[in-house]
């Protein structure tokens, strides 16, 4: 069985975890990595003889590891923070950007791309409840889109368009809705006990249109303008964005009307067919370079059924996002002493295997694997249930990415969990950072010394990504060349 890093934690995880994570599933995970991530290579050398050694070196990765990077210059001090932000270019080859409606433009037509003194690192040192800052998580975007090209870095933006009210949509925003209902809407205009429950009670999205047309008209052109200001400012700086977050919920429910100006999601009120609006405007308006993904929680046959309408329609959606947050310690605890299933092998073969068949690359965006406390048992079983799942992930034909969500203990949104970082909120690495680091930077690295042929062609097989090559040339001296391996 494959355990290595994990076998002085081996008896943190009961009988039952086992059984589940056995020496068939090891076995059936290593074959897929070696046939699904990795590729054969023939390099054409110059000046060089038949049976030269030539030493292969990875230096990176085609895959995508990544991490959010929501607190940047906000964990209280220096050292943390350059802490925090080594593991970018290093551990992390990818950056999930805040570009959170709500907290971005804070105020109406004043969005906060540039970076100001509340921004800096200087300004947080000092900040005794960081939480209770209204951009705590939400830090101004320029400055870490620039820290992620100086990282040489992929970058990765989260979200463009939300329903979510408590999360997403702004205050100013809701306020245009007409008296009564302006500011009324909490975490869901479908609260029963709210103004606007009961109006979405009585109302279908059409009536609710011609009661207030120009809200509709509000909601259509502020989601149209947000988008087009956004891909304007930055072009094809960030690799990827998230057009469309956690919207297969109303698709499922038969809400998204073509027709209608409003539409009456589960979180609050949204344009009309707004999954479709939003990723044809993108198309329009970012480089035809930059990948555009959708992005969700809800992984069901709805969410294949949204993106195969979508792409029927001439959507242009070139990545499949999917979360996977294990939030509950208490579940993770479940799952360490073999009496809960989540996240199985077998319940994660199955959704893959559903979520490809719109056949397109599938990126991990958002995953939770939290300790159930931090004591040496929590943090054994955080790194056992780590190493398993991303190798599992891994493993998966379609899969191009993962992207831990919080990197640092309690350092997420209300209500996760405090316990789910590979560090300690003072950065002190746990079990998971040395389990991850280990997987990706050696497990998972190509190094080895191959032969040349008689025709100076060196063939060796190996993960994809770039390679640096050196050999002594036939007039003795040194020479490099890097190549990539697709």
């Amino acid at each position: 069985m494959t355990q290595t890093l994990t076998d002085q934690y081996r008896d943190a995880m009961c009988e039952g975890y086992w059984k589940r994570w056995n020496d068939e599933v090891q076995t059936r995970i290593d074959k897929d990595i070696e046939a699904n991530r990795k590729a054969d290579a023939a390099i054409q050398l110059d000046k060089l003889a038949a049976n030269t050694d030539v030493k292969v070196e990875q230096l990176s990765h085609d895959f995508i590891f990544g991490a959010h990077l929501f607190n940047f210059n906000q964990l209280g001090s220096d050292e943390c923070n350059q802490k925090h932000q080594d593991l970018f270019g290093t551990l992390f080859n990818s950056g999930t950007i805040a570009f959170y409606w709500k907290k971005l433009e804070l105020e109406e037509g004043k969005p906060r791309f540039a970076g100001e003194y509340r921004d800096t690192a200087e300004y947080w040192n000092t900040v005794t409840d960081p939480k209770n800052e209204p951009h705590w998580r939400r830090p101004a975007t320029d400055p870490v889109v620039e820290f992620c090209e100086r990282k040489g870095i992929r970058l990765h933006g989260h979200t463009l368009v939300w329903g979510n009210v408590k999360w997403h949509t702004p205050e100013w925003l809701m306020r245009k809705m007409p008296y009564p209902y302006g500011g009324q809407i909490p975490e869901s205009w479908n609260s029963n006990d709210s103004l606007s429950g009961k109006l979405t009670e009585a109302f279908t999205a059409r009536q609710m249109e011609a009661m207030f047309p120009e809200f509709a008209r509000i909601l259509n052109d502020s989601m149209a303008k947000r988008i087009a200001d956004i891909a304007l400012r930055y072009k094809g700086r960030l690799h990827s964005w998230d057009i469309c977050n956690e919207s297969a919920t109303d698709f499922g429910r038969g809400v998204m009307v073509p027709t209608d100006g409003i539409c009456k999601s589960h979180y609050g009120p949204m344009p009309g067919d707004y999954t479709y609006r939003s990723f044809k405007m993108a198309d329009a308006f970012f480089p035809k370079d930059v990948k555009l993904n959708i992005n969700d929680y809800n992984l069901s046959e709805d969410y294949v059924k949204q993106i195969t309408d979508l792409k029927a329609r001439g959507c242009k959606i070139d990545i499949m996002g999917a979360q996977m947050h294990l939030f509950d310690p208490q579940i993770c605890t479940d799952i360490a002493d073999g009496v809960s299933d989540r996240q199985s092998p077998e319940s994660i073969w199955e959704t893959m295997e559903r979520l490809s068949k719109v056949n397109l690359p599938i990126h991990l965006s958002e995953i939770t694997i939290t300790a159930p406390n931090n004591d040496e048992r929590g943090q054994a079983i955080q790194a056992v249930i780590t190493r398993n799942l991303y190798r599992l992930w891994f493993s998966i034909k379609n899969m191009m990415g993962i992207t831990w969500w919080n990197t640092v203990d309690d350092c997420g949104a209300p209500g996760e969990p405090s316990v789910s970082g590979m560090f300690t909120r003072d950065m002190q690495p746990k079990p998971a950072y040395h389990t991850l680091n280990n997987l990706i930077h050696n497990e998972w690295k190509t190094n080895l010394t191959a032969k040349a042929d008689s025709d100076g062609v060196v063939s060796f097989r190996g993960f994809r990504g770039s390679y640096r090559l050196s050999w002594i040339d036939s007039d003795g001296n040194e020479q490099t060349q890097v190549c990539e391996v697709k």
